[in-house]
């Protein structure tokens, strides 16, 4: 049985940042894919390791407007 979690992804230079919106973990890689491949596996193995593997709830993820004077 696997779990679905959520991540949100963000490019520093040349590299993708995922972080898992459920629990505390963040990977990264040369593209999309490795770095959601990387957060998988470092999720995995943070469920394996912690002693209360209780992830949150999904957050709600949705976007929000600045008005473009404000910068």
């Amino acid at each position: 049985m696997s779990n679905v979690f959520t991540a949100a992804v963000h490019r520093e230079e040349d590299w993708y940042v995922a972080q898992c919106l459920e629990v505390d973990v963040a990977s990264q890689g040369q593209t999309l894919d490795e770095a959601l491949s990387n957060l998988g596996e470092a999720v995995g193995l943070y469920l394996e390791e912690a002693s209360d593997p209780h992830p949150t709830a999904t957050p709600l993820v949705t976007s929000f407007q600045v008005p473009s004077d404000a910068a």
